[in-house]
């Protein structure tokens, strides 16, 4: 438990400061965190980092990560989704020159991983960047937040019923609507009083919906690591596992949310 304070105190003590400044340094700070999580999926499988894969996988991450506004300003007119593309027709590429030694499942892993971990981690530095960018993200982390404080303190008490034992043992029906309730009853009280540009019946009812999606990225997180039969996806949080372990709900949240507002950069 000191550990987890320990980290957790250095952790918010370095990511606060840049969540405030927003801009480039936020934009830094999501490119580092979807480099990391993509690296985490490599360790998960138990394949090395220094490898044509990897660098393949890494890169293709980034282009996802990276602000739109950065590829726009690449010569020769590139877009995302040729540099991406191209990089998958790289690592497919590969499995032939390296015999099969990489196989159609790990680019099928590698695609899978880059595209969900970079389009997740760019969304954190678009909305952030965006208009009212600082509520709107503090908005996601009280949902997020709140839902799994609830759900745990919640499931704790009263959980009775299983939610969905094969991936997550621990995880009950109870814990899951009152972490619900938690984060749309605190989503009314945020935007009671921080100002976020948008109707705040709309930011409750998002709230509602981004909850529920929050805990779809947290089961899909337990399922891979149950397939591939490790506790945490990491080990860069001490206490705390992976980048993944601390991101896996907003992964999912934060372009479902981007796309509920209309922010598409």
């Amino acid at each position: 438990m000191k550990q987890r304070v320990i980290t957790a105190i250095i952790a918010l003590m370095l990511f606060i400061p840049i969540v405030l400044l927003g801009g480039i340094w936020m934009d830094l700070l999501t490119v580092a965190f979807a480099a990391v999580g993509i690296s985490e999926i490599f360790l998960m499988k138990k394949q090395i980092l220094v490898s044509i894969n990897f660098l393949l996988a890494l890169l293709a991450t980034i282009i996802w990560a990276v602000p739109d506004s950065f590829i726009k300003s690449m010569p020769f007119h590139w877009t995302k989704y040729g540099i991406y593309f191209s990089l998958i027709m790289l690592m497919l590429t590969w499995t032939v020159l390296s015999k099969n030694k990489t196989t159609f499942d790990d680019v099928g892993a590698y695609t899978l991983g880059s595209l969900y971990i970079g389009t997740g981690f760019h969304y954190m530095a678009s909305i952030r960047n965006s208009s009212n960018g600082l509520a709107l993200l503090c908005y996601v982390f009280v949902v997020v937040w709140l839902t799994d404080t609830g759900a745990y303190m919640i499931g704790r008490k009263i959980g009775k019923h299983k939610l969905w034992p094969v991936i997550s043992p621990n995880k009950t029906w109870e814990g899951s609507l009152g972490g619900t309730l938690c984060a749309v009853i605190c989503a009314a009280i945020y935007t009671y009083f921080v100002q976020v540009g948008q109707p705040q019946i709309e930011m409750i009812g998002f709230a509602l919906i981004l909850s529920i999606i929050g805990q779809m990225g947290d089961l899909v997180e337990s399922a891979y690591k149950r397939y591939y039969g490790v506790k945490d996806s990491g080990k860069i949080l001490p206490g705390h596992g992976g980048i993944l372990d601390r991101f896996d709900s907003m992964l999912f949240v934060l372009p479902v949310f981007a796309a509920l507002l209309g922010i598409v950069h």
